[in-house]
């Protein structure tokens, strides 16, 4: 049985949960949640995805944020603590969800941006 938890791991605004919506309904995907994982890091942070999902694991937690079924894995659970999910429409870099997580540390590589390219190992 899926792990409920009462406490809102994540939250998603107002512009985010009908995104999320808007989606379901568009695509008639009744049963599915928001699943929301860690894709990969590097030196400069945390990467995150989501997708659909209607195959919910016993390790999963899942709960409900703004109207949304938010689905996270038992090691995405970690990084994801207190994060906020927006959904964002720049004129510049187009529509998408962001995920703003306190819990995802970066490494900082002092001045200017990572060069590494993700092939240096960091202690963080």
């Amino acid at each position: 049985m899926l792990q409920e938890i009462d406490t809102q791991t994540i939250t998603l605004t107002t512009a985010a949960s009908k995104a999320v919506n808007d989606i379901l309904t568009e695509r008639k995907l009744d049963g599915y949640a928001l699943r929301v994982f860690v894709s990969g890091g590097g030196c400069c942070g945390t990467n995150f995805g989501m997708a659909l999902d209607n195959n919910f694991r016993d390790v999963d937690t899942t709960f409900d944020s703004n109207g949304v079924k938010v689905v996270v894995d038992e090691i995405s659970i970690d990084y994801l603590r207190g994060a906020k999910i927006d959904f964002v429409n720049d004129p510049e870099r187009g529509a998408g969800f962001v995920v703003d997580s306190p819990s995802a540390k970066s490494h900082d590589h002092g001045e200017g941006d990572c060069a590494c390219g993700g092939s240096c190992s960091c202690n963080n």
